[in-house]
Formats: C-alpha cells, sequence, structure tokens
C-alpha cells in the first residue's frame, strides 16, 4: 500500500514538472517570436516628419544665459519635428567651469564641449560642424548654427521647414540685408540651417580646412559655394531679422509670423519679445501664484 502511494506520487510529480515545462516553453516561444519595436517604428509612433538640432555658440563663463535659454526653448516644442536644443563651447579653461558646467551636464545633459579655443571668428563655427558625425550618437535631417542672443519659434521654425528638402539645404537670412537672393552671398549667423549632408561635407573636404579664418558666417557660404554645394537656398525674410532699431536694414518691427529675432543684448529686449508673443500663455491658474 505504501509502495502504492508513492509511485502515485511520483506520477503526479512528474505530471506536474511536464505541464510546467510545456507551460514556460511555449510562453518563452511566444515571447522570442513577438515583434520587438524598431526605431523606425517608434518615430513613426511620434508623427514627427523631421528632427533638427539645433547649436547655440555660446561660452562658458555665460551660465546665467543658457540657464534663461534653458526656460525659452524648454517650453516649445513642435508636433512636426524632433527638435534637440544643445549649447556649444569650446574647451573649458578654469576650474571653476569644470565644476559648474560639469552640473549642468548632469543635470540638463545639453551641452556640448568641442576641442577648440574659445572664439568668434577664428573656425568654432567650423569645428561645430565639422565635429558632429563623429560625436553625436545619431544623425539628424538638419543642423542649425544659432547665437545665444537670438529668439527663436520653433513651431513657426518646423512649419517653414518641412515642405522644404532634406538633403542640399541651406536656410536662413541672406546677407545683405536688402537682398531676397538666397543664391547670392551667405545666410546671417543668427541662426544659419544646413542638411545633414552638408554638415558631412563640411567635415570630410578640404575646403572649409583650408579657410578657417573671418566672419564664420561669411565663410560657410564661401565653402558651399566653392564646392558648388547647397543648391536648395531659401532665405526666409521677414519671418528671420534682427530687433527692431539695431541694425538699419536688417531691423524690422516685431511681426506675428516671426521665426527668429536677433540682437537681444539687453533683458528689456528679451521681455519686450518674450511679451509680443506671450509666451506665458499656457501658465494655469493656480492658488500658489500671487502674480
Amino acid at each position: 500500500m505504501k509502495r502504492k502511494y508513492i509511485t502515485t506520487t511520483f506520477i503526479f510529480s512528474t505530471l506536474a514538472l511536464s505541464i510546467l515545462f510545456i507551460f514556460i516553453f511555449f510562453h518563452l516561444q511566444v515571447i522570442i517570436r513577438s515583434p520587438r519595436p524598431n526605431s523606425s517604428k517608434l518615430s513613426a509612433q511620434t508623427n514627427h516628419r523631421f528632427s533638427l538640432l539645433i547649436g547655440i555658440l555660446t561660452r562658458p563663463d555665460n551660465y546665467d544665459r543658457r540657464h534663461f535659454l534653458r526656460l525659452v526653448y524648454g517650453i516649445q516644442s513642435s508636433p512636426l519635428a524632433k527638435i534637440d536644443v544643445k549649447f556649444v563651447l569650446c574647451s573649458l579653461t578654469k576650474p571653476e567651469q569644470r565644476v559648474f558646467v560639469a552640473l549642468e551636464i548632469l543635470r540638463f545633459n545639453d551641452v556640448i564641449i568641442l576641442n577648440c579655443t574659445e572664439n568668434m571668428n577664428e573656425g568654432k563655427t567650423y569645428t561645430y560642424l565639422s565635429s558632429l558625425p563623429d560625436i553625436l550618437p545619431r544623425r539628424y535631417d538638419y543642423v542649425m548654427k544659432a547665437d545665444d542672443d537670438v529668439f527663436i519659434r520653433l513651431e513657426p521654425l518646423a512649419t517653414s521647414l518641412e515642405p522644404l528638402p532634406r538633403v542640399d539645404m541651406y536656410y536662413g537670412f541672406v546677407i545683405p540685408c536688402s537682398s531676397k537672393n538666397a543664391y547670392v552671398e551667405y545666410m546671417s549667423g543668427m541662426g544659419f540651417l544646413l542638411s545633414w549632408d552638408l554638415v558631412e561635407w563640411i567635415s570630410a573636404s578640404d575646403i572649409p580646412k583650408m579657410d578657417l579664418f573671418g566672419p564664420e558666417d561669411r565663410l560657410v557660404g564661401k565653402w558651399l559655394n566653392t564646392g558648388n554645394k547647397a543648391k536648395n537656398r531659401v532665405s526666409n525674410k521677414p519671418a528671420m531679422y534682427d530687433y527692431p532699431g539695431t541694425n538699419g536694414k536688417c531691423s524690422h518691427e516685431l511681426i506675428s509670423e516671426t521665426i527668429a529675432v536677433h540682437r537681444l543684448k539687453k533683458w528689456d529686449q528679451w521681455f519686450r519679445v518674450l511679451e509680443f508673443f506671450n509666451v506665458t500663455k499656457e501658465l494655469k491658474q493656480s492658488s500658489l501664484y500671487h502674480l
């Protein structure tokens, strides 16, 4: 009787283990065979049509300006584009910079530090553009170089870019100020944009490497003209301009269709621009605010 009980127990235990094994086996097969999300599907789910990197060239010591611009751009977005805003610095030279900028990187992860000496017209823009293919974890459809005294409205910018070509593209505010011909001269350094293929060309070509000294925006136009590049060019006037009264024919009054306003050197200028475009309109009513 005892032997019969042991045999029955053994049979049931073996059966239970077999059932458990079969369950685990089929469960694993379901997991293995299930389609895994890929980057293209994830990208499609966001409905973004294209991607844009905005590199704001600034100096390491401009802490207050960077923090302010984080507020300005942190409340903006566009359903059309994946837009990343980064601050572009040359090598840090002071002990306090290494600590303070490191804190910014830890908190915001929006700083690019290039291997160069801080400068305006001695190759920083070249170093920025030429470094991107090697240092970025991903490519973008467009790359923009912008100053830290310009206010860029991301949604109008994305809307203007959406129908444009994604290759051989050069976009901005053409100089001279009175011109509307994007194929003459060059785009202002306030904020010009290149398609990714042109960024790769700048990185690989000897033409920019041999011509690094001088006004950086003029040089970029010169490189592209010499290399017979940028067949697609767009100068977005009057939507891009200098702040009223700051730069002759490059300036005009604030307008609703603005994409970028340049030469914001003073806080009262920033205040007028932000007030004009009512950037705080989304602020929700709360008992916490005694405005």
